[in-house]
């Protein structure tokens, strides 16, 4: 049997975090920089990104270390493992029934059990998109200004917001791999060749060549490989400087559009019109709303938009980019309303219910 041209769905990274998905890094876009000094305090992270002295947890390192982070991500995992399963049982039923997108798309992948892997690799690629949603919220809401009343002090925001990326590089990781393993599944050449070939298809940019995978692989694989170090440079931010690193993180949130645009693409669960397509659109919302009211109002002063540029050349540059970067946030916030309330989304029109013929993501 030769390897299923299947779409890894949503968000990881690996496409993201769907085939890649995706995702944020941990520290907030301004990360401890955002909370004020007293409550950055209780985890020894000052707002430049140096150490404070103050009170701490009896036992917790003075400054926010992979290992420490790590061993508190363990409840947010658990629940992100669940929430897979219950997704992998809801695709793998919708598959057996004949309820899902994915079988108009490749009618041979109606044998359920027969790809169960690759449901599995969808399951984790949604979970992934998930986790990467909340990741980016978290980041936003601690790097602009917050509620006055929040269940979580901010520090403890903070502590979720970095176990949140550390899992969803877990989740993407395991949505690219499982991917990678499905093809290797179904090949019928020799294990090395067949590993090989995999490897290529699922890791290297222009590897999968399959279709519409021509484009959208390579948009999961940018996540996937962007999510990473820009996740793990907070735990060396005060190697490289925390000016350094709030620019590169960043980008983060073109991590994050690069996994939703995978997801749009190539998800085969969100691949015609409905309202499942126009929901992950729906959910884009908040996000952009954040980012533009963390853009009018950053909690650090220096980003703050004067009401007229300066004199010199290099102060009108910052001045202008800062507007234009408003004014942009502004319209794709405008975009996303327009969008979900005309339901012009992008997708394929449904095919007739009794389509016998197999797509070939052209």
């Amino acid at each position: 049997m030769t390897n299923p041209p299947p779409a890894p769905e949503p968000a990881a990274a690996a496409q993201t975090p769907q085939g890649s998905a995706p995702a944020p890094g941990a520290g907030s876009e301004g990360g401890s920089e955002a909370v004020t000094a007293t409550t950055t305090a209780a985890e020894g992270v000052a707002p430049d990104g140096g150490q404070v002295p103050g009170p701490r947890r009896a036992g917790e390192p003075r400054r926010p270390t992979l290992r420490s982070d790590l061993r508190a991500s363990w409840p947010d995992g658990l629940v992100a493992l669940v929430i897979t399963a219950a997704v992998f049982v809801l695709l793998y039923i919708r598959i057996r029934n004949k309820t899902s997108s994915t079988v108009t798309v490749m009618p041979f992948m109606a044998d359920a059990g027969g790809f169960w892997m690759y449901f599995l690799s969808q399951a984790f690629g949604w979970s992934a998109l998930l986790w990467a949603w909340g990741t980016v919220i978290l980041g936003l809401m601690l790097s602009g200004p917050r509620p006055g009343r929040l269940p979580l002090s901010g520090p403890r925001l903070e502590r979720l917001h970095r176990t949140t990326s550390l899992n969803t590089m877990a989740l993407i990781a395991a949505h690219a791999l499982l991917f990678a393993a499905e093809l290797v599944r179904h090949d019928t050449a020799s294990w090395n060749s067949a590993v090989a070939t995999a490897f290529v298809e699922a890791f290297v940019p222009g590897g999968y060549d399959s279709g519409t995978g021509r484009i959208a692989m390579p948009i999961g694989q940018a996540a996937l490989y962007l999510a990473i170090p820009l996740g793990l440079l907070f735990y060396v931010r005060h190697r490289i400087g925390p000016k350094t690193w709030r620019v590169l993180h960043r980008f983060v949130i073109v991590v994050y559009v690069l996994s939703v645009w995978h997801t749009l693409l190539y998800g085969t669960n969100v691949w015609y019109d409905g309202w499942f397509r126009t929901s992950v659109w729906l959910l884009q919302l908040p996000i952009a709303a954040l980012l533009l009211l963390r853009l009018m109002r950053p909690a650090r002063r220096s980003e703050k938009l004067p009401g007229r540029p300066a004199t010199t050349a290099k102060a009108r540059t910052g001045w202008a980019l800062r507007l234009g970067g408003r004014l942009a946030a502004a319209a794709i916030v405008a975009a996303l309303v327009a969008v979900v309330a005309s339901g012009s989304d992008g997708g394929r029109s449904q095919p007739p219910e009794d389509t016998s013929s197999t797509h070939n993501h052209d």
